[in-house]
């Protein structure tokens, strides 16, 4: 890996890491107030979890694979 790859990694997980957290601060709020209806708040969980596949996927690809 390049470090340039390595850079553009880093910075979408920046980016995705920041989007994760701003879905559970709005979920949060949307529980809080109770004003959020049940399939939004489905939706942003889903959204969330996408979110959080796609980080542990860029996470993996910055770890060497390491045979034993």
């Amino acid at each position: 890996m390049t470090e340039d790859e390595f850079k553009e990694i880093h910075s979408e997980l920046v980016r995705l890491r920041q989007e994760h957290r701003d879905l559970d601060a709005a979920i949060d709020a949307l529980i809080d107030s109770g004003r959020g209806d049940h399939l939004t708040i489905q939706r942003l969980k889903k959204k969330k979890l996408v979110l959080k596949d796609r980080i542990t996927h860029l996470e993996d690809s910055l770890v060497p694979d390491i045979i034993a």
